[in-house]
């Protein structure tokens, strides 16, 4: 019979719905039974596609004598990460100061208070590897809590304590150029100069390190920055973490080389990457950037978008049992669909051996293969027609889509796809794609017609018809910065309304009035053992940083000093935790770099769809300008709506008929030129 996950929307929970285990969702009643019948509460934490969560459920949850532990001993809780990264982002902090590490499965063992004694990661059901054994774990602590509950509960109230009670955020120095600086510093002493990225396996992409790093270079002219932001990029792009046939990036490296994936491929992180790859090309002009960002998209329209118009979650690393199955290839196997002389050639590029490079089979990866082009194109030999190896691609693809697809989470997260919003307007805006504009208004659209309430409160998720748990701080600053970029990818007023709408709302929802900085859950959440603040950028950056330079773009364009105030505040209330380890903010530093200015204002005045405008805008957007706000003001009534936000356009206006540009840097403006060339040269300069 299945438990009551049954219930749930969420594919993680639904996952779990036939286990012999009795699982409760997060809720009043599985605390009230825990009390009421005086039992610890098992708490795990996970999501859909983590391969060591499926593992320890074929060992442990499907296993009728763990199950019987459980359901004698223990209320257990099941919990997807992506529904409720409030009570993840609780527990795992947990798990890392008990433990020194964390990640998923999540494995927490607390009181009917809710306040945890215990916690860890995977475990097996039985000791091996030198870990311990649930079996051996559970029963400990049932014979613990049946002789000794009061020092487990104890134990419980000090790690509340010592990790929340009376917590305050770290003020210190200033946050000042010396501190991109001093990031820089930490980069270049972590960098792999001969596979790139940083650090040691595994090794994650980390997008908004590479995005920072191409700041620091715009502002201070550092090639050695821009070379490890090239050579990353073009590193993970030849790895196996890149799937070369379906295209897309995976999670994460197991190894050094990027070449063997955790296959997981996650929508956040080809969001981001398509981010970076975009400004790498806007910075450098290389058109191998161009195509991988617009191939990262092609997957996401192709694979990861919904009829309704949102964006899924994530794919899983599994297919039929074993990790990576759908992704790895034999030569005979390519051979049989290229046939002996094409498939010969595409092994010999994409590292396709007898041998193999994965547990006996291959991972394509470009790891040893030639220079790209100068198109970002490969060659083979005298085959100088890249169609070529697209056209084998695109058989091996083909053949690949009759295998057994790895499973996929088609819920539809606010924050993630506000990310993904945010890179498909940038790409619409460089690359002049109307369909990834078009894909972008949609998901807007859809998020703001199924994931509000009546009230106008955002919502965090969407599956099956229901729209759930009210939205975090992830979802407001995400989702404002998507709306941002898709202004400035075709200037409808709309979106910047909804923009400063949405910072509005989340000022008014988690705003820390006495402290500064953002809550991560809304004054009107559940209230839980503490209440989260958080910064740091790790796989994705925190809402916190994206937040505050989405505070500083908005004010600087629409020069709401509320706005700034605020920004610095929140600037303030973490300068402690970041100048004590900078590079682990990057995308916060991303804002202090654009506080720190020079930054300058760009409004194009004239008729909209007009060759004359239409040029200048596209001349400032193929330009890489992280420290520029872009606005239009259009001819006849629209320019009246933008005006409303942006009063100081009032006076920027067409000259004689033409389409003029007015520049505007460090609060000092130049006079309007009407001259593209000129302009252009401007920009450079």
């Amino acid at each position: 019979m299945p438990n009551r996950l049954i219930k749930e929307k969420s594919p993680y929970l639904l996952q779990h719905a036939n286990n012999p285990v009795d699982w409760y969702p997060w809720a009043d009643e599985a605390f009230e039974k825990a009390k009421r019948e005086d039992k610890p509460v098992f708490l795990s934490i996970g999501y859909s596609t983590c391969h060591w969560c499926h593992v320890m459920e074929r060992e442990s949850f499907e296993d009728s004598e763990v199950a019987g532990i459980l359901n004698n001993g223990f209320v257990s809780i099941k919990v997807d990460r992506e529904e409720r990264p409030d009570i993840d982002h609780i527990y795992m902090s947990v798990c890392q100061a008990m433990t020194g590490q964390g990640g998923w499965p999540l494995t927490v063992l607390m009181t009917p208070e809710k306040k945890p004694f215990f916690a860890g990661t995977y475990f097996p059901k039985h000791e091996k590897w030198g870990r311990p054994g649930l079996v051996e774990i559970l029963t400990g602590v049932g014979e613990k809590w049946k002789l000794d509950r009061a020092s487990l509960a104890e134990a419980g109230e000090q790690v509340v304590t010592a990790l929340f009670a009376g917590k305050r955020d770290s003020q210190g120095q200033e946050l000042t150029e010396e501190t991109l600086l001093q990031t820089f510093f930490q980069a270049r002493g972590m960098f792999d100069k001969e596979f790139a990225g940083f650090g040691t396996a595994p090794k994650f992409p980390t997008p908004h390190n590479l995005t920072f790093l191409l700041r620091y270079w715009k502002r201070r002219n550092d090639k050695e920055a821009l070379d490890m932001v090239e050579h990353t990029l073009e590193r993970m792009y030849r790895g196996g973490i890149y799937d070369h046939i379906g295209y897309g990036f995976s999670r994460y490296s197991t190894d050094r080389k990027w070449l063997v994936p955790h296959f997981e491929k996650m929508l956040y992180d080809n969001a981001l990457l398509a981010l970076a790859y975009i400004e790498g090309y806007q910075a450098t002009g290389r058109k191998l950037y161009a195509r991988v960002a617009k191939e990262i998209l092609t997957y996401v329209l192709r694979d990861m978008t919904s009829p309704e118009g949102g964006f899924y979650s994530a794919e899983d690393a599994d297919s039929e049992g074993e990790e990576g199955k759908f992704y790895v290839w034999t030569p005979a196997e390519i051979k049989d669909i290229l046939g002996d002389k094409d498939g010969e050639i595409y092994c010999s590029l994409f590292d396709i051996t007898a041998k193999g490079n994965f547990e006996g089979r291959n991972i394509p990866n470009l790891i040893a293969a030639p220079p790209f082009n100068e198109a970002g194109e490969l060659t083979h030999g005298a085959e100088e027609n890249a169609g070529y190896i697209e056209s084998l691609r695109n058989k091996l693809f083909n053949a690949r889509k009759k295998r057994v697809h790895p499973y996929k989470d088609d819920k539809v997260l606010t924050s993630w796809n506000g990310l993904m919003i945010a890179a498909l307007a940038r790409g619409a805006a460089v690359f002049g794609e109307a369909a990834y504009r078009e894909a972008a208004v949609s998901a807007v659209e859809f998020i703001m017609q199924k994931l509000r309430r009546t009230d106008g409160r955002l919502l965090a998720r969407y599956r099956d018809g229901e729209a759930a748990y009210p939205a975090y701080l992830d979802d407001y600053a995400f989702l404002a910065w998507g709306l941002w970029e898709l202004y400035e990818a075709d200037f409808a007023v709309s979106y910047l309304e909804r923009a400063l709408a949405l910072t509005s709302q989340m000022i008014d929802l988690f705003w820390d009035a006495e402290n500064g900085g953002f809550y991560f859950n809304g004054k009107d959440a559940e209230q839980l053992i503490s209440r989260p603040k958080e910064v740091y950028d790790g796989a994705m950056p925190s809402g916190n940083s994206v937040a505050l330079l989405n505070l500083l773009r908005l004010a600087r364009l629409t020069a709401n000093e509320k706005l700034t105030e605020i920004a610095e505040r929140q600037i303030k209330a973490f300068s402690g935790s970041i100048g004590q380890y900078p590079w682990g903010y990057t995308h916060f530093l991303m804002g202090i770099d654009f506080m720190l200015g020079p930054t300058r204002e760009i409004v194009i005045a004239g008729r909209a769809g007009e060759t004359d405008t239409e040029s200048m805008l596209r001349a400032v957007r193929q330009t890489f300008m992280p420290d520029t706000v872009m606005a239009l003001h259009p001819e006849g009534e629209a320019g009246g709506e933008i005006e409303k936000l942006v009063p100081f356009m009032e006076e920027q206006r067409s000259v004689d008929g033409k389409a003029a540009a007015y520049v505007c840097e460090n609060y000092a403006c130049q006079a309007p030129v009407t001259d593209l060339e000129q302009f252009v040269e401007m920009l450079r300069r």
